[in-house]
């Protein structure tokens, strides 16, 4: 089967984020007052042939471990579809 596989990654909670803030300042200085908490982050998206769903998703975290992410710095989400 095959499977469209979201991943949704963004900076650790607690760490710097100099995107973010830089997001955040700007959209400040545009009169957008009630911004605020701002992540910036990426979104992959990948389409998966497996088994099942649980194989899919078990293949996109091992991607997400050895290659997409930086397991010091982001967390990941990953959201699986079949396709």
């Amino acid at each position: 089967m095959n499977f469209r596989v979201h991943v949704r990654i963004l900076p650790r909670r607690g760490l710097l984020d100099p995107q973010g803030q830089a997001v955040e300042h700007a959209l400040k200085a545009l009169n957008f007052e009630g911004a605020g908490n701002v992540h910036v982050g990426k979104a992959i998206e990948i389409d998966v042939a497996a088994s099942d769903e649980a194989a899919a998703r078990a293949t996109a975290k091992a991607m997400c471990d050895k290659l997409l992410a930086n397991p010091v710095t982001e967390d990941y989400q990953i959201e699986v579809e079949a396709r």
